[in-house]
């Protein structure tokens, strides 16, 4: 029997989460958070590099795995600092053998890794890194990720010509807990620098954590009957059960993909299968392709020139008209309505994110990453993997085969918001 540090990171549940049964197969167990204090940092544009909203859904979501932890007998450690730093001194500190974590894919997260890594060597520690955050798991991909198509729907044709998803990892009966002394650093609103945070009535009210992430999957395919009108209504505008608001829960790990698959094909046996429930599974698939991307190309994915390394785009630094941008005041109203949308409640449809970011791009032509940073900040749902390669691709240096796509605000609000519906609840 081990001492074994769990790291918790993007993965905050228990129900499949293939990490922590690594982890309790090596002995007894001792669940680490860390929240990395570069978060609070103020970026260059002047916004935090991760807002209060989704600080406040954090919060919420580590307030639920600790409740959950300690009905299985463990409880979660929550320490701030340097993930590296603070987890080598936690090991040293309490003998721990071996650390174990759900593997990441994009550059800040994989330092950590190896400089982790780096530092447990010193010390004879082993570091485990689990990969589980995708719905296909990278080794049952048909290929290389050397040789991930450039094009979403030649990774869609070659993966569902050999589907193969692995089983979901029960949810632990008990957790052989390891215990320690060490003081847990609650995290509060009032230390992450949130002081005056109101909540607007017209958000989706959703709350954080895995409790809160399987209930929705219940409500929204079981109670409410949605999925079987999820391809209709997914790109409606405003509401809660146009969509099924997964994302939320998947961005933190308080949902597992291939719990939300599953429970897919057992509506499709139990109520119906039709076209919704095929494209709820393809969604998860264009998830499971972004998060390839960055793993295939890397840094390239924040680059200015894109995964397409186009050095030729111009791109305006105009920081007024980004503010505009910002503030949902560039005097296009469907544009507007959405950004202050999210000003207000860090979240929008998918419909909106592709107009607000194709109206910075190619209206604007204002910096892409800009653009892309201020979503990081916002979105509650922010993932990094989604967030960064969608924006390559309106911005058109990423992976959409059409060249120069762009959005017509006005025919999209004829199409999508023909009686201004969403216009008069922002504006």
């Amino acid at each position: 029997m081990e001492n074994v540090l769990f790291w918790f990171r993007n993965d905050l549940r228990l129900h499949d989460n293939a990490a922590l049964h690594e982890a309790i197969s090596h002995g007894k167990i001792l669940p680490v958070y860390i929240f990395d204090d570069r978060e609070l940092e103020t970026t260059a544009l002047g916004f935090k590099k991760t807002g209060d909203f989704r600080l406040k859904f954090l919060l919420e979501s580590l307030h639920n795995l600790q409740e959950n932890l300690k009905a299985k007998g463990a409880d979660l450690l929550i320490k701030i600092g340097r993930p590296e730093t603070v987890l080598f001194d936690l090991a040293k500190k309490y003998e721990i053998n071996r650390i174990v974590c759900t593997k990441a894919v994009t550059q800040d997260e994989t330092s950590s890794e190896t400089e982790l890594a780096t530092l447990l060597k010193t010390e004879n520690i082993d570091l485990d890194l689990i990969w589980q955050n995708t719905l296909i798991h990278v080794r049952d991909l048909p290929f290389q990720i050397k040789f991930l198509p450039d094009i979403f729907t030649e990774f869609r044709k070659k993966v569902e010509l050999n589907f193969r998803i692995r089983p979901e990892q029960n949810t632990p009966e008990s957790i052989p807990y390891l215990p320690h002394n060490e003081p847990n650093e609650s995290l509060t609103f009032e230390k992450l620098g949130i002081h005056d945070f109101k909540d607007d009535p017209r958000a989706l009210q959703l709350k954080g954590g895995e409790t809160a992430g399987l209930a929705r999957v219940s409500e929204y395919f079981w109670e409410k009957d949605q999925l079987k009108l999820y391809k209709q209504t997914r790109n409606d505008l405003s509401g809660l059960d146009y969509s099924s608001k997964f994302s939320l829960y998947l961005s933190l790990g308080c949902l597992s993909p291939r719990r939300v698959y599953f429970e897919v094909l057992r509506y499709e046996q139990e109520r119906v299968k039709n076209d919704s429930t095929y494209w709820l599974i393809f969604e998860l698939l264009w998830r499971d392709y972004f998060c390839f991307i960055a793993l295939k190309f890397g840094v390239r994915l924040f680059k200015r020139s894109g995964l397409k390394q186009d050095l030729n785009k111009k791109w305006k630094k105009d920081k007024v008209g980004f503010a505009k941008w910002v503030n949902g005041e560039t005097g296009d109203l469907f544009v507007d309505a959405f950004m202050k949308e999210l000003q207000a409640t860090g979240y929008m449809s998918n419909r909106g994110r592709q107009n607000v970011a194709s109206h910075l791009c190619h209206n604007l032509q204002i910096e892409w990453w800009w653009g892309a940073m201020y979503f990081e900040s916002m979105l509650i749902d922010y993932d990094v993997c989604s967030n960064w390669a969608n924006w390559n691709y309106v911005a058109g240096i990423g992976t959409d085969p059409r060249e120069n796509r762009m959005f017509n605000s006005a025919t999209q609000a004829a199409k999508y918001d023909p009686e201004g519906k969403h216009l008069k609840l922002w504006l």
